[in-house]
This record gives C-alpha cells, structure tokens and sequence, in this order.
C-alpha cells in the first residue's frame, strides 16, 4: 500500500538521522510525577534529492497563523505568503479553461473584507485564487495541486453543508481572509508579479486546478476538514491536541521534510520578564525567575500544558497569549528576560505546506500527500455532491 511505503520511508529517515540536527520534542516523565525532558532527534540523513534550503516563498503566517478553527485551512500563514507573496488572478487572458465536470456551474460568492464587496467567480477560479494566496507559487506542482484539493474540499464541504459561520448577515458565502481561506484576486495580482514572473507563476497555477479540477478529500464518503498549515514542527498534531474534538482523520504524522526546508522552522523571540508576567497574565514580582515545567506533551511533541509561576497554562494558551509561531518551544531565562524559542509555524493539525513540498520534490503525488497528512482519506471526485451544491439557494 502507497501509503504504508511512505511511512516506511519516513520511518528510515528518522533512524538514519544521526547527529546532524536536534530537534526538541518533549517526553514525558512517569515516575516521580510528570516532568518534561528535551530528546534528541536526529533528523539528517535525508534523502540526498532533498535540498537543504528552498527558494524565497514563505506560507503561512503560520497558516496560520493560520487558520485558528476548524473547518479552513490556513497553512502558510497568517496571510499564508509572506515574502514572495503568492497570488492570483480572476480572468488571466482565458488561462485557465472552463469548468467541464460535474460542478460546472458552480458560483462562489467571496466577501472581500477590505473592500467591503462581494465577488462572485466560477468554483475553479475561487481554488486558483485561494492557492495563490496560500502558497507560495514556486512550491512543486505537486504541492500546489495538493493545496488545491485541499482547498477545494473546503469549500464544498461548507456549501455542502450550508455553513454560513462568519457570512450571516452577508450575501457570500466565505470571505477572503483565513477565517475561511484567504483569496486573492486579479487586482492584487498585477502588485506582486510582473511580466514573465505573472505568466509562469499564473501558467503553473492553472495547471495545478486544471490537472485536479472536481477533485476533493473524503473520508467514509463525506468532505473532510481539510486543516492545512505553514511548518511542523517534525510532527503533525492530533485535532484533539488544539482544538476541542477528536477527528479521525486529523492524526499526529512524522513530518521531517519541514526541518530542512522551510525558512520559518525555528524562531526565537525574547521578552522582559515584566512583558512575560503581563502578556500571560500572571501576578508577581517581574524580576523574579518563575518557575516553569512542562506537565504534558501531545502525540506532536509540542506542549500540552505547562506550569508557570503556580499557573497551569496550555500549549496554544501560551502561544497565542506570547503571540508565538507554535506550541513547540524551549525557553532559557536570566534575571532580566526569557528567550523562548519555537520549532514550527502554525497549529499543527492536517497537512504541512512544507512537508507537503518536500514530499512533492521527493516525487511524491498531490494525492500521496494528501492521503499521508489525512489519514484514512481518500481523494476523489466532487460529483457525488453536486446536485446539493448547485441547487443551493
């Protein structure tokens, strides 16, 4: 089973990985009461086709920043594409060919939220512009058309379904920004690519929807949440670890590809002690040390809770209160600051726009991708659902 092959050779990599790198991942402690040791990792050996470093793009903010809820996918970032911002164009000179499949027909209705309009376009078109916005358009096709899959399946699950979370009083059905998926349209297309740099990057996006037009991940025959992000930090978490409810198909993977190749895997960031008490909201003397330790990890390896100062925090409390890339950190402190440093960038659930890149440049295919990052999915056509969707109101 292909699947079975991939983890297989992910397995290989992380035993042949000797000293070359250390990742922190936390483990717990069972005897004598619950304590937090940093395990080495080694993460080298890599494939030799994998290079140690990857052109300018960079998704997600964190992909959130990424998409904080379930349902959306947000991977690179917060605006997914930092630097190198990837984006997309409604009408590129007919590029991109008219839907032919079984959801032909289809209009999706985007709010765009600065503008305060709404714009309606065809279904493959909405996917172009969500994979421009996030992902970084030099990422492998591969890739890119995994990332239109996923994005894809977000939106016919929620017009399936008839989720009109964030939209109530507004006559769309998603909005542009990572509270559904970020879009981005012709407009702002024309400010990031210029000449032959907008006919490749557009010629690779209209291939990426073309080459997977109607196509969505189910899982027992419906469209699942497809959760995306920027960076693992080596693993994947489990839905449960950051948000409220266990899905079956959002479960913990080894992610290495994502320690080699993206820009935004390790962080740091420093604070006064008296910026640390605030932002956490804690009471004490700010010159003090608190005394911190890890009380659990998730299946991800990130932290689970942790103790500060007599507090009992959670992971994702930490990081979003400290405004950090992810729930996977170490700290050091002295008696003025504390340095914390992150591994990862986004929440961690569902498919790794990173790791997804460097399966796809390992000769990976957008399904092998998506079928290791969800697991017990499948990738098939939307046909099923297409009387629902065009007949919806």
């Amino acid at each position: 089973m292909r699947r079975r092959r991939i983890e297989r050779r992910v397995s290989e990599a992380l035993q042949r990985l000797k000293s070359s790198r250390w990742v922190p991942i936390f483990s717990i402690g069972l005897l004598l009461g619950i304590t937090v040791a940093l395990m080495k990792v080694s993460l080298g050996g890599m494939p030799a086709r994998m290079p140690a470093t990857l052109a300018n793009a960079q998704p997600e903010g964190a992909a959130g920043t990424v998409f904080e809820q379930p349902g959306t996918g947000s991977g690179s970032g917060a605006n997914k594409v930092e630097a190198g911002s990837a984006v997309i164009a409604q009408h590129m000179g007919g590029l991109l060919p008219k839907t032919t499949g079984a959801l032909n027909g289809l209009i999706v209705r985007t709010y765009m939220m600065k503008e305060q309009r709404t714009e309606s376009l065809p279904l493959e078109e909405y996917v172009r512009g969500v994979i421009a916005a996030e992902m970084p358009a030099d990422f492998e096709l591969e890739a890119l058309k995994a990332q239109a899959i996923a994005a894809r399946t977000y939106i016919v699950r929620r017009l399936a379904s008839g989720d009109d979370s964030g939209v109530e009083n507004i006559e769309a059905d998603v909005t542009d920004t990572i509270a559904h998926q970020a879009y981005l349209p012709l407009s702002q297309l024309k400010q990031h690519w210029q000449g032959a740099k907008q006919t490749a990057n557009m010629k690779k996006l209209n291939e990426a929807v073309k080459q997977t037009e109607g196509l969505i991940v189910t899982y027992n025959g419906e469209p699942i949440q497809a959760a995306f992000f920027s960076t693992s930090s080596g693993y994947t978490e489990n839905s449960e670890d950051y948000w409220s409810g266990e899905i079956p198909y959002l479960r913990s993977v080894a992610s290495p590809w994502d320690i080699k190749l993206s820009p935004r895997y390790k962080e740091s960031v420093e604070l006064t002690l008296a910026q640390f008490y605030e932002k956490l909201g804690l009471q004490g003397e700010s010159r003090v040390q608190p005394s911190i330790r890890v009380l659990a990890a998730t299946a991800g390896k990130s932290i689970s809770k942790i103790e500060i100062a007599g507090t009992v925090f959670t992971g994702r409390e930490v990081r979003e209160r400290l405004g950090l890339a992810s729930a996977a950190f170490t700290w050091k402190m002295n008696d003025k600051a504390i340095t914390i440093t992150t591994y990862g960038y986004g929440h961690g659930v569902g498919m790794s726009q990173w790791g997804a890149n460097g399966m796809a440049k390992l000769g990976y295919s957008a399904k092998d991708i998506l079928t290791y990052y969800y697991t017990g999915a499948k990738v098939e056509q939307a046909s099923k659902f297409s009387a629902a969707l065009l007949g919806r109101s």
